[in-house]
This record gives structure tokens, C-alpha cells and sequence, in this order.
């Protein structure tokens, strides 16, 4: 993904006349009581965290220059509100301008920052050294550094949970953890994460990792791990496409749990695009008669593209265009790319923060194990990812039965008739938690939708033990259409929502047996420790 192309301004873009003028004499008042304050020295700062230290508060000019920024930044949100233009431009429109608006704070540049000057004249000029060392780093790797990386080593203090990898093939590795109970589920659950990231995510360290907490409970869990090809490759992996996920790996990798566990189905989890992928992965299954899984979760998933917030400003014709040529047949969706598209989804947050704290005050981030996470990007095959795209975020062909297909057969997601828990975060920006109960039209098994606080990260990573939080529930027998007609019915309970779906997952796990005392089985055996080589391929 890139920005949106050219192609979304086809028309000019204007705001009627008498609401202009109204914006116009609003920005005028504000502005006289700004400047009349600030000659009266009583200026208040503003409550943007942007500006609110002691030497911003401390410089009137400054203060009053911040003031001017936020008051020109909400002019120019009042006038794309008013712009008389439909609510796709609106939407890119808004998202363009606040890339700009952002971007122009006066908070980024040494000149204007009297923060980031006293931190040079605090350290005697060291801020300013250190700050052009970290640009001249991050140069280099070809991002933003984000938070301490030399805190955090993979398999050392993250991805630490015991176990052994059990398969591997071209597109990922399969790892079985080992069980820290003596007793276990019969049925495993096996754990499609998303191939744009890293599956640690779920395994950060031990007292956040959904995959211990899942082992602790007494389920057998499989995790995939999936490979991070790279430009030097050259086994075809930059080829791969959408069928072969599907076949290859997400089917696979049941095949082997059910093969290991001696289980006829497995419980099987996805979150995010690992979701899409394995509903679509059963609906191929399903075409052919096979029904792998006995219950499905799916976190934060879109399976109905119709809704998919703000990175709908990235979707057209003629980007899906380009894609196809650059990618179609071959070559890597760079995870670079990937990351910048994320990251400049809240760039206050995750790239003019850091621009300010590494480059212009010289600091090293705090060391923060999400974060560590999040630059451990990867790259995607091309043809994947231009299939993805196109049938998903451009066509939503998913959704329409038979309309997406893989290896020459139609998926139908409306056959999959397994138990589901579906879950959504309330603040999810990336996955609207109205499109991922849209979920709930399509599936036609038995369903629980849990909703909870917070993003499309925190919302899930949130343990038990942490006691942070809420989640919202209904155990009416029916979910409506109306994905505000259920909230309206919800409850909500306070802490995290992993011990609600613990519980739903235990009625679709079997009976307890003897802990398994190794991984594996005759015909698939342990290959190296978990958390495997696949996962400390960094991408280049």
C-alpha cells in the first residue's frame, strides 16, 4: 500500500461560499483572542501533549506559534467537513490533509521546538550529536526506530514459550508447545497468525502471551510461523500465491496438528489476515468435502470487506493496477512499505513522536516489547498480495459465494457451519469493529461475539493477570443484523475477555488425556526448538 493515487481527485474540490465565510470569521475571533491573550501574558497552553512542557509554556512566542498551528489545522478540517464532494473523496481527503497537518507541526522542526533546543543546552550539545547518530541509524535500517531493540532478543525474552517446530515447507514453520499441565484437551488448537507480521505478537513474553495462556489452560496449541522471503531467495517463494497459502500452509498446517494429535478436526484460530486466511482455507476445504476444524476463532478479522476504515483511502482501480504489474507474476510487497502504510495510520503517535524524541533530543525510546515487534516487518509474496488486495479490499469478493476462488474452486464462507467466537476491539482502526461482527451474517454455525476495549492490538493482547480494561458480551441466543442492536444488548464486565473465550474454547475441546511427554510423531518429527528460524529472518 501506498498513498492514494492521483487518481482520487477527479473532480475540484469546494465548500460553499457562506460556510467558508464562517469558517474564515471563526479562525479570525480565535486568532484575535490568541494574539490578545498572548499580549496580556495570560496564554494558556494548549492541551495538545505535542506542547505541553515547561519550555513551550515558558516562550511566549512559542506558545502563540502552536496556538496559530492548532488553530489552522481546525480550519482546515472544518473546510474538508463542509467540502461539497461525496464521502470516499471526503474521507481521502481527510486523510491526506492530516498527513500534512501532522507533518507540519511546528513541535518537528529544531527551529521552532524550544524543547528540543533546551535538551541540547541541558547536555551541552550531546542531544544534538546523539540525535543525528540515531537519524544517521535509522538511515540505515530504513525506519523509524520505535523503541530500545537491543533489550529484546527472539527466543530469549520474546517468543520464550517451550516447544519444538514439528513441520516446515517453503511458506512457514509449525510449532507444537509443550504442555505445562498433566493433563490435556484431546482436540488441539492450532493458530494462524498474520503473514504480514511476525507470530509473536501472540507470544511476546510470559505474562502477555495468549499462547502460554492457551497452554496453561490445557490445550495442545500449534502455531504457524510463517517464512519471511527474501530478494536473495531463490526458490520461487516471491511467486507464491493466495491458493498456495491456502493449500500449502493454512491446510497444512491443521493436517499436521490432526495427523500429531490423532483428532479427526482441530480447533483453529486467526486473527487479523491469518483469519481471512483461514475461513477461506475452510471454505476450500469445505468445497472438497473436508471439514478440518471443529470450531473457529477469529480476532479482529474482515471477512466482509465492505467497511474497512481508514485504509479505504488506499483502494482503487488504478493502485490494484499497479500492483498487478509491478507484482502480479512475481517479486516482494516490501515489508518496508507495509510498515510506513501502518505506521502513517496515526502519525503523531508512531512517527512524528519518535522523529522529535530520537532525532531532535537525542533520546534512545523505551525499551517496549509491542513495539519491538512492530518493526520486525515482513515481506510478502507479490501474487499474493495482489490477489489478496484485489479480492478483498478493492472487490470483496469473499463475501459473494463462489465469487473468490482457489485452486479453480469457489469459496463459499456462507458454508462453514462450525461453532465460532468472534471477537472485535472497540477502537480498532484497522479492523472496524462493525466489519468484524459483519462476520456474524456469513457464518452459519452457532456464533458468541465478544467486543473489546481498546485497539486492534491492545484490545487483544490483554491478559488476565493485568486486570485491564473491559469487554462487552451477549448471551442471547441470537445475534441481530445490526451490529448496534447487539451493543445495545451487551454487557460489559471488567478485564480482559480471554478467560470468556477460554471458557467456550473448553466445550469444543474434548475430553482431557495424559500430557504427551514430546512433540511430534513418527512421521513428523521435532526439528529444532521453538521459536524456530523462520521467525529471526529479518526482512531487508
Amino acid at each position: 500500500m501506498t498513498a492514494p493515487s492521483s487518481s482520487a481527485w477527479p473532480v475540484p474540490v469546494s465548500v460553499a461560499p457562506d460556510v467558508l465565510a464562517d469558517i474564515q470569521a471563526e479562525f479570525s475571533r480565535d486568532w484575535l483572542r490568541v494574539c490578545d491573550e498572548s499580549r496580556r501574558g495570560v496564554l494558556a497552553p494548549p492541551a495538545d501533549r505535542r506542547f505541553r512542557s515547561q519550555a513551550w509554556a515558558a516562550s511566549g512566542q512559542h506558545m502563540l506559534l502552536a496556538h496559530a498551528y492548532l488553530l489552522s489545522a481546525r480550519a482546515l478540517s472544518r473546510m474538508v467537513d463542509a467540502a461539497q464532494v461525496g464521502e470516499a473523496l471526503r474521507n481521502r481527503l481527510r486523510f491526506s490533509i492530516m498527513q500534512w497537518v501532522d507533518a507540519l507541526a511546528p513541535s518537528n522542526f529544531l527551529a521552532f521546538n524550544p524543547d528540543a533546543q533546551q535538551a541540547i543546552i541541558d547536555t551541552a550539545g550531546r542531544a544534538l550529536s546523539d540525535g543525528l547518530a540515531n537519524l544517521v541509524n535509522d538511515l540505515r535500517k530504513g525506519r523509524i526506530t520505535q523503541t530500545d531493540e537491543s533489550q529484546f532478543e527472539i527466543g530469549r525474552n520474546v517468543a520464550t514459550t517451550p516447544g519444538q517446530v514439528v513441520f516446515q515447507n517453503p511458506l512457514f514453520q509449525l510449532i507444537q508447545y509443550t504442555p505445562q499441565t498433566d493433563t490435556v484437551y484431546e482436540r488441539p488448537l492450532v493458530i494462524v497468525p498474520p503473514n504480514i507480521n511476525k507470530f509473536y505478537i501472540l507470544d511476546l513474553q510470559p505474562a502477555n502471551s495468549l499462547v502460554r495462556y492457551a497452554v496453561e489452560q490445557g490445550h495442545t496449541v500449534f502455531m504457524v510461523s510463517w517464512r519471511n522471503p527474501l530478494a536473495s531467495d531463490t526458490d520461487g517463494t516471491d511467486a507464491a500465491t493466495w491458493s498456495q497459502y491456502l493449500d500449502d500452509a493454512v491446510l497444512k498446517a491443521l493436517e499436521v496438528a490432526s495427523d500429531i494429535s490423532g483428532q479427526p478436526q482441530v480447533n483453529a484460530l486467526g486473527f487479523c489476515v491469518g483469519g481471512t486466511m483461514l475461513a477461506s482455507a475452510l471454505a476450500l476445504a469445505q468445497a472438497r468435502g473436508q471439514r478440518p476444524a471443529a470450531s473457529l476463532t477469529l480476532l479482529t478479522v474482515l471477512l466482509d470487506f465492505h467497511d474497512t476504515g481508514v485504509l479505504q483511502v488506499f483502494v482503487d482501480e488504478a493502485h490494484a493496477l499497479m500492483r498487478d504489474r509491478q507484482l502480479g507474476q512475481g517479486g516482494l510487497m516490501p515489508a518496508r512499505d507495509l510498515a510506513t502504510t501502518f505506521s502513517f495510520l496515526r502519525p503523531n503517535e508512531l512517527v512524528w513522536n519518535y522523529v522529535v524524541g530520537n532525532y531532535l533530543k537525542g533520546q534512545t525510546p523505551p525499551a517496549f516489547d509491542l513495539l519491538f515487534w512492530n518493526g520486525d516487518s515482513t515481506n510478502l509474496p507479490g501474487p499474493f498480495f495482489t490477489w489478496y488486495f484485489r479480492n478483498t479490499y478493492l472487490e470483496n469478493n469473499l463475501k459473494v459465494p463462489g465469487r473468490a476462488q482457489a485452486a479453480g474452486l469457489g469459496l463459499d464462507l456462507t458454508r462453514l457451519d462450525m461453532p465460532a467466537y468472534l471477537y472485535g476491539s472497540r477502537e480498532d482502526h484497522i479492523v472496524p469493529w462493525t466489519s468484524a461482527y459483519a462476520s456474524t451474517q456469513l457464518l452459519r454455525g452457532p456464533q458468541r461475539f465478544v467486543l473489546g476495549a481498546s485497539g486492534h492490538i491492545a484490545g487483544v493482547i490483554n491478559p488476565p493477570a493485568a486486570g485491564k480494561r473491559s469487554y462487552w458480551a451477549s448471551d442471547a441466543a441470537a445475534l441481530p443484523g445490526d451490529p448496534g442492536a447487539w451493543l445495545a444488548q451487551a454487557q460489559e464486565h471488567p478485564g480482559s475477555w480471554w478467560p470468556d473465550w477460554a471458557g467456550w474454547l473448553a466445550g469444543h475441546a474434548g475430553a482431557r488425556r495424559k500430557a504427551p511427554r514430546r512433540a511430534g510423531n513418527a512421521r513428523y518429527r521435532p526439528l529444532e526448538p521453538a521459536p524456530g528460524s523462520y521467525v529471526k529472518v529479518r526482512a531487508t
